[in-house]
C-alpha cells in the first residue's frame, strides 16, 4: 500500500559562494514533482485517529437502574487500517475494564473493512453486535479530516445513567438548613450548643508530644542489664507509648514497641469484659505525673527511672504548669573490665617482641618493626658513664660506657681501656634488647639517668654521668642535631624529584596525597623526608618559600613546575636561580599553617559528606527509615544537629557530631545548627551525591 505525500520544500542555502557544478546541474531535476509515493507504514507511522464514545449495557440484577453507560476510546491506526477499542479503567467499578476489542481490521456492515470515512462524530458504529455512539475526537483527528475534505461534526454530549446521577448527587449534598451565626447564638442562649471537648483538645495540641527518657534495671538476665526506654505522652488524645532504645550489638530482637500507643490504666494492667464499668479519666496515666529523677511503676510490675526529658517537654512544663524540671541525671553504667591474663615475665632469651608473639597469638607471627621510629631516631645514641654498684676490690677502678640506641631500644655496654688495669677491656655486653632486673621491664632512657641503679645479667651498675649530646636529647627529644646546607638540599631535592618520573605531572601527584592541587607544609615536609632530609620546621618553610613564588602559604602546580624545570629559552648565557633566603619569615609561617588547616578541614568536610552520602544514597529505602526515626525523635520540622546524629545512630550508622555539623554547613551554608530542616537536608545530600563523591 502506497500513499502520496507532498514533497518537502528544498531549503538549500548557497550563501555568498556560487553553486557547485553538481548542484547547478541537478538542482532542477525534480522541479516538476509535487508528490512522493511512500509506503503507508512509513508515511503514517505513529499516526493514530482517536474517537471517544459510549455504549449502553442492560442491568437486570437491581431495581435501582435498568442500564449502564460505558465510555470507550476508539483508536484507528492509519499505517495498516487496524482499529482497537479501549475502555478507561475506573476505581472500584466492579467491571472488568481495559482492552474491550483487540487491535485488528474491523469488518464493515456492508462487507469489507472499515475505512477512516466510516468514523464520524454523531453517528452510531456497529461492531460485533454493539452500537457505539461516537461523541468526539481529538485535535489531531479533526485536523486530519479537514485536510482530507471530510470535516467532523461538533462534539455530542455523553448520556448519563442513573448510577452516575446518584454519584453526582451524593457529592453535591448540602445541609437542609445552613448553620449560621444567628443559629449558633440561639442554641447557646437556650442552653444548647454542641461543644466537642475532645475535638478542641485535638485541634489545640495536635503533634505535641511529651517525651521522657528513662531506664529499667533488668535483673532477670544472668548479667545485670540497664535497658533504655522512651516514654511518649500524646497531648492530643492523652495516649501513651513506650519505646525501647536498643543499643548496638545488644543481642535483642529489634521490636522497639514495648507498649503500643493507647491509654494506660494506673496500676496492674487487666483485660476487662464488655460488662465492666468504663474507667474515669483520672484512672489513666497522664503525662503531667512524670518528673525527672522519679521512679515510676507502670503496668503493675515494671519500674522505670526517669532521668531526662527533651527540650519541648521542659518548655511545656515551665510555660503551662509553671514548674521547671530537674537537670539530666547520669545513669550510664561504667564499662565492664574485660579480664586479661597476666603477661608472663620476660625470660631474657630472644627479643621481647618475639616472646610476646607467642603470648598474643596462637601461631606466632613475625613482629612488625616501627619504621617511623627507625626513621625519626636513626643514628641517635645516648651514652652514659657507669661503674659497679658493689664492686670487688679489683673492680673498683673499672669504668663502663652504656650506649642506648633510640631507633630500636637496644642497649650495649663497653669498657674503655685503662692503663695498668690488669683486665682485658672492650665489649662487656653485646648490643640487644635487654631487661632491667630491678624494674622487671625492658630498658628505657629514663632508667639510665645519672644517679639511678640498673641491673643486667646480675651485674648492678651505678649511673655516674652522661655526655652533652644525651643532655640535649633529654631537654628536647625532637631537636635535630644535624645541620644542613639548605642551598645544597634544594639542589639535591630538584635532582631527586626529576628522577622520580619522566613527567612533572606525575611527580606532583606523587606528593599531593590529598589530591587538592596544591602542596601544603606537611606534604612538602614528607617529600623532604622521603629523600632523607630531616629538617626542622623553620628550614622546611625556607625551602618551601623558595617554591612558593606567590607567598600564599602553599605550592601550586605551576609554581612547582617553574622551580623544578629549567626555562625554555634564556636571554643570558648561563642564568642562575635566585639564591635561597636564609632568614625566617614569621608571617609566611602563619600563612602556611593557616592554609594547611584549611586543607585539612576541607578534607574532613569531603569525607563526612561522602560517608553520609554513601549511607543515604546507596542503600535502598534508607532515607525513609531515617525520616521515620526522625519522627520518633521529635515532632517538629526543624531539628538540631544532635538530634540528626541521634537518629542516624539509632538506625545503625553512628556519626561524630562534628561530621554532622560539617555536612549541614556544606549542604546548607546559611542553615542554623540548632534549627535545621532535616527533610531538605537529606534530599540535598542525595541530589548532590555524585558532585562530591568523585575521586579527583
Amino acid at each position: 500500500k502506497f500513499v502520496k505525500v507532498a514533497k518537502t520544500p528544498e531549503t538549500w542555502r548557497t550563501g555568498s559562494l556560487n553553486d557547485s557544478v553538481t548542484r547547478s546541474v541537478f538542482k532542477n531535476a525534480g522541479a516538476g514533482i509535487e508528490y512522493n509515493e511512500l509506503p503507508a507504514w512509513d508515511a503514517f507511522d505513529r499516526h493514530v485517529l482517536r474517537f471517544y464514545g459510549y455504549f449502553k449495557e442492560a442491568v437486570v440484577e437491581t431495581n435501582l437502574e435498568n442500564h449502564r453507560v460505558r465510555k470507550v476510546t476508539i483508536f484507528y491506526y492509519l499505517e495498516d487500517d487496524t482499529s482497537q477499542i479501549i475502555e478507561p479503567k475506573q476505581d472500584n467499578s466492579g467491571i472488568p475494564q481495559g482492552q474491550l476489542i483487540r487491535r485488528h481490521r474491523f469488518p464493515a456492515t456492508g462487507g469489507g473493512y472499515m475505512k477512516p470515512q466510516d468514523f464520524q462524530v454523531g453517528t452510531v458504529m456497529q461492531i460485533y453486535g454493539r452500537n457505539i455512539m461516537i461523541t468526539d475526537c481529538d485535535a489531531f483527528t479533526r485536523e486530519y479530516y479537514e485536510q482530507a475534505g471530510m470535516a467532523q461534526g461538533p462534539p455530542e454530549p455523553t448520556e448519563q445513567d442513573p448510577f452516575q446521577e446518584t454519584r453526582q448527587a451524593m457529592k453535591a449534598t448540602e445541609a437542609v438548613q445552613p448553620r449560621t451565626y444567628e443559629k449558633i447564638y440561639r442554641e447557646v442562649m437556650l442552653g444548647g450548643g454542641h461543644i466537642n471537648a475532645d475535638m478542641q483538645q485535638f485541634l489545640e495540641k495536635d503533634k505535641k508530644v511529651l517525651r521522657f527518657y528513662c531506664v529499667m534495671d533488668d535483673v532477670s538476665t544472668p548479667q545485670f542489664e540497664r535497658r533504655p526506654f522512651t516514654i511518649m505522652f500524646f497531648l492530643a488524645d492523652d495516649q501513651l507509648e513506650i519505646r525501647e532504645q536498643y543499643p548496638l550489638n545488644c543481642g535483642r530482637d529489634n521490636f522497639p514497641i514495648f507498649f503500643r500507643k493507647g491509654k494506660m490504666p494506673i496500676g496492674a494492667y487487666r483485660v476487662e469484659g464488655p460488662q465492666a464499668q468504663p474507667r474515669k479519666k483520672s484512672d489513666y496515666v497522664h503525662g503531667h505525673d512524670f518528673r525527672v529523677g522519679m521512679n515510676v511503676t507502670l503496668l503493675g510490675n515494671y519500674s522505670f527511672f526517669v532521668y531526662d526529658a527533651d527540650e519541648f517537654t521542659r518548655k511545656y512544663f515551665l510555660e503551662e504548669l509553671g514548674e521547671e524540671l530537674d537537670v539530666r541525671q547520669d545513669v550510664q553504667l561504667p564499662e565492664r573490665a574485660v579480664p586479661r591474663a597476666k603477661t608472663p615475665p620476660y625470660t631474657g632469651y630472644g627479643s621481647w617482641d618475639d616472646s610476646m608473639a607467642s603470648v598474643t597469638h596462637l601461631i606466632p607471627k613475625q613482629p612488625k618493626k616501627d619504621f617511623l621510629k627507625l626513621f625519626r631516631h636513626e643514628g641517635k645514641v645516648l651514652r652514659f658513664k657507669a661503674k659497679f654498684a658493689s664492686p670487688k676490690p679489683e673492680d673498683t677502678e673499672r669504668i663502663f660506657v652504656i650506649s642506648f640506641y633510640l631507633q630500636d631500644d637496644t642497649l650495649a655496654i663497653h669498657e674503655p681501656p685503662q692503663r695498668n688495669l690488669g683486665i682485658v677491656t672492650g665489649r662487656f655486653l653485646e648490643k640487644g634488647i635487654h631487661m632491667n632486673q630491678l624494674t622487671g621491664q625492658l630498658f628505657q632512657p629514663n632508667d639510665l639517668l645519672p644517679g639511678n641503679f640498673v641491673k643486667v645479667y646480675n651485674n648492678e651498675f651505678y649511673i655516674m654521668d652522661m655526655d652533652e649530646y644525651s643532655q640535649k636529647v633529654f631537654e628536647d627529644p625532637d631537636q635535630l642535631m644535624k645541620k644542613f646546607d639548605l642551598e645544597a638540599v634544594l639542589q639535591k631535592l630538584r635532582e631527586s624529584l626529576r628522577q622520580q618520573y619522566p613527567l612533572v605531572r606525575d611527580i606532583f601527584r606523587r606528593f599531593d596525597t590529598d589530591h587538592d592541587g596544591v602542596l601544603c607544609i606537611q606534604e612538602f615536609q614528607q617529600a623532604l623526608e622521603k629523600f632523607g632530609f630531616q629538617l626542622g620546621p623553620e628550614d622546611v618553610l625556607k625551602i618551601m618559600r623558595r617554591f612558593d613564588t606567590r607567598s600564599d602559604g602553599q605550592v601550586s602546580y605551576n609554581e612547582f613546575c617553574d622551580n623544578l624545570l629549567d626555562s625554555d629559552y634564556t636571554t643570558e648565557m648561563m642564568p642562575m636561580k635566585a639564591p635561597l633566603q636564609e632568614h625566617h619569615d614569621q608571617a609566611y609561617a602563619e600563612r602556611a599553617m593557616l592554609k594547611s588547616a584549611e586543607r585539612a578541614e576541607t578534607t574532613q568536610v569531603r569525607k563526612a559528606v561522602k560517608e553520609m552520602g554513601d549511607v543515604l544514597y546507596k542503600k535502598q529505602n534508607f532515607v525513609m527509615r531515617v525520616l521515620k526515626e526522625m519522627k520518633h525523635v521529635t515532632h517538629e520540622d526543624l531539628v538540631s544537629a544532635e538530634q540528626i546524629q541521634s537518629a542516624l545512630e539509632q538506625v545503625g550508622h553512628p556519626f561524630h557530631i562534628e561530621d554532622v555539623q560539617r555536612v549541614i554547613l556544606y549542604i546548607q551554608p546559611e542553615a542554623d545548627l540548632s534549627a535545621c530542616d532535616y527533610r531538605d537536608l537529606f534530599k540535598s545530600i542525595v541530589t548532590s551525591f555524585h558532585d562530591i563523591s568523585a575521586s579527583r
